[in-house]
């Protein structure tokens, strides 16, 4: 890991519940149905789903759970360009209504192929919801169905995001500055 600071909060524990049951409000009509499976995209979003999925439970959405690990980082702070899958999913997606959960849309790329992934295994809807939006840094074209919060290009680690596998558990979204 190269030296850096993690000083700058750009997004406290208390924004990030509120925004997240602002998400809820806002896609509960949406996830009505018998056949919802929400997908989490590892490592990042884990954090994030869980928080959906329990703040869903009260308007009566109970959807199937399951994750993927798509791969396009590595261990450096730039994307690859390559995305592969390291973990399939286990649940069945054929005809079911998916939520895909992931922690940034940064380059688009991630979020773009595992949406083709479901449609090319059944999936009858497919849905997006990214934490973080960076759309200064889209290279595939592609915006999300909801979006927690909009930012600028700066690497960010916190609640489910990381630098190198460290500051996930950080209950806040702060910025990385190198030095």
């Amino acid at each position: 890991m190269k030296p850096h600071h993690i000083r700058d909060v750009l997004f406290s524990a208390e924004q990030i519940q509120r925004r997240v049951d602002e998400l809820v409000t806002a896609m509960q009509q949406d996830l009505r149905g018998d056949n919802l499976v929400m997908i989490g995209i590892l490592r990042g979003s884990f954090i994030f789903l869980a928080d959906l999925v329990r703040d869903l439970y009260p308007h009566g959405v109970h959807p199937r759970i399951d994750f993927i690990t798509i791969e396009s980082y590595g261990s450096g702070t730039e994307s690859s360009g390559v995305v592969r899958i390291v973990k399939e999913l286990r649940t069945e997606v054929t005809g079911a209504n998916v939520v895909l959960i992931d922690d940034i849309l940064d380059s688009g790329r991630t979020l773009s192929f595992a949406s083709q992934h479901l449609r090319e295994l059944g999936a009858q809807t497919v849905r997006t919801c990214a934490l973080l939006d960076k759309p200064s840094r889209r290279v595939v074209p592609f915006e999300a169905d909801y979006v927690g919060f909009k930012i600028e290009d700066a690497f960010v680690v916190g609640y489910g995001l990381d630098y190198d596998s460290h500051y996930r558990e950080l209950p806040y979204i702060a910025k990385v500055t190198f030095v």
